[in-house]
């Protein structure tokens, strides 16, 4: 059995090649007996459950196809879509994860995040963030209907992406502190995130930090096989 971890697809209408790229790699590269980890951000942006069009539909099916036959699926919130919820992954047979969390594989402890906790230096992020997570706001978002919350996600993206145009690159990373307490906090062996769209195997004191990256030109895993953990890209 090998288990994968993937995390940013950022799947949405308008780029049906990446919802391909998604068939394909769950159709060629995991086994019906596999274990699969989607560290958030699938979803490019999820307003609810009851949210439906065809799009959504496709890849419903895909995940529901393959669950059905066997596959175990995890999920784990994004800063795009933390709005998934028990219905959706109801739906679709998977698994929803807290973040972080801890799951032992080959004899290690292995911590998982989609890694946007990490970023402490984007203090306006953070605070979003909290905003974003809390019940109170939830609730209220989710009471409006599906046109108000289109538009409203439609605007904090336009204001995402410009706020990010002007902040600087690295507080937008991982604040290394932030890792080190984490990872001596829990003691784990390993910590598996994506978010920053840096792909890469980093030392923090020993501890393996593996980066997922997002998909674009390339999809991006981590595959878990005979004990050893490998960053893996190939070509869409």
């Amino acid at each position: 059995m090998s288990v994968f971890f993937i995390s940013d697809l950022h799947l949405e209408q308008n780029k049906p090649h990446l919802t391909k790229a998604f068939k394909n790699f769950i159709d060629s590269k995991v086994n019906l007996h596999d274990e699969l980890f989607i560290l958030g951000d699938f979803f490019e942006q999820w307003i609810g459950d009851d949210n439906e069009d065809d799009f959504i539909k496709s890849v419903k099916n895909i995940l529901k196809d393959k669950t059905a036959k066997g596959l175990t699926v995890y999920f784990m919130h994004g800063n795009r879509d933390f709005l998934i919820g028990d219905k959706f992954c109801k739906e679709v047979g998977a698994i929803l994860l807290d973040d972080p969390y801890i799951i032992n594989l080959e004899e290690k402890k292995i911590m998982l995040m989609h890694g946007d906790s990490l970023c402490t230096d984007d203090e306006d992020y953070q605070n979003f963030r909290n905003l974003v997570r809390s019940k109170d706001w939830q609730e209220d978002f989710l009471s409006k209907d599906l046109k108000e919350r289109k538009e409203v996600a439609k605007n904090l993206r336009e204001i995402s992406s410009l706020e990010n145009q002007t902040k600087d690159e690295n507080i937008m990373d991982v604040n290394q502190s932030e890792v080190l307490k984490i990872i001596e906090n829990h003691s784990v062996d390993v910590l598996i995130h994506g978010h920053t769209h840096r792909p890469f195997i980093h030392d923090e004191n020993g501890v393996p930090r593996m980066v997922l990256g997002d998909w674009g030109d390339f999809l991006w895993f981590i595959e878990s096989s005979e004990g050893n953990l490998n960053l893996l890209k190939e070509k869409i």
